[in-house]
């Protein structure tokens, strides 16, 4: 399954896994490369992959409010989403491992995506 293709407001593309199978190929495409790569601190998202190398911190926030908009923690509460920034490069898969799942070799960096930004981008909130 192909992942989900998104374009920024910079024209820059990112990429979105739809399911544990897609998120796996998409993070085997980007493992040991240097793009920007986020995921939600709660299990259950997408792997965002940013196809531009060092890209701003805007599209690094924009890219997260796309893979915050796909995450069942934002389906499932509808508040501000925190957010793992890590590069391909910081990911291995190892044997015992479920479809979908990845390990992180070093800590990532944290940001938080705003209710206001999701629901800006079409992220309909009945709570």
């Amino acid at each position: 399954m192909k992942p989900r293709e998104f374009v920024l407001s910079t024209e820059t593309k990112i990429f979105l896994g739809k399911d544990e199978n897609s998120n796996d190929e998409l993070m085997k495409k980007f493992k040991g490369k240097e793009n920007v790569i986020l995921h939600t601190v709660a299990p259950g998202s997408p792997f965002c992959v940013i196809e531009k190398l060092n890209p701003t911190k805007e599209e690094v926030y924009e890219a997260g409010t796309f893979c915050a908009l796909k995450s069942q923690d934002w389906r499932d509460n509808k508040r501000d989403i925190k957010m793992h920034i890590f590069t391909g490069r910081d990911t291995k898969k190892t044997l015992f491992l479920k479809p979908g799942s990845w390990k992180l070799k070093n800590t990532p960096k944290e940001i938080v995506i705003k209710k206001k930004d999701i629901l800006s981008l079409g992220g309909k909130s009945k709570k």
